[in-house]
């Protein structure tokens, strides 16, 4: 699945991607910085214009007949004090990505 401001990806470590989900004022972007196939997906997070880097982080753990999703976000001290890179836009943003986004298609997918 790729979302439609997600225009193209690919996991592959280098490749690099963009999409905005707030407007054009804060395109997002990425680079992918690590791939363990089935395990890992890392890449960077950054903002067009503003300065301040972060790594996102995606573990998959697997235990008996379930699977764990882990997001690890660093370097969000690195970004600008302003509204747009506050800690509870992020924790909103992931809440809403993982919360809602996900489960909605996991279910459908079921």
């Amino acid at each position: 699945m790729v979302l439609p401001q997600l225009q193209k990806f690919e996991p592959v470590v280098g490749f690099k991607f963009e999409f905005d989900d707030s407007g054009a004022e804060y395109r997002k972007e990425s680079i992918v910085t690590k791939l363990v196939e089935g395990k890992t997906l890392a890449h960077s997070w950054a903002c067009k214009g503003y300065p301040g880097s972060s790594e996102v982080m995606f573990e998959l753990c697997s235990e008996e007949n379930k699977t764990s999703l882990k997001v690890i976000q660093t370097g969000l001290d690195s970004f600008a004090d302003h509204p747009h890179f506050k800690w509870e836009r992020f924790e909103w943003g992931w809440d809403n990505l993982l919360g809602q986004n996900l489960k909605q298609l996991l279910e459908e997918n079921s």
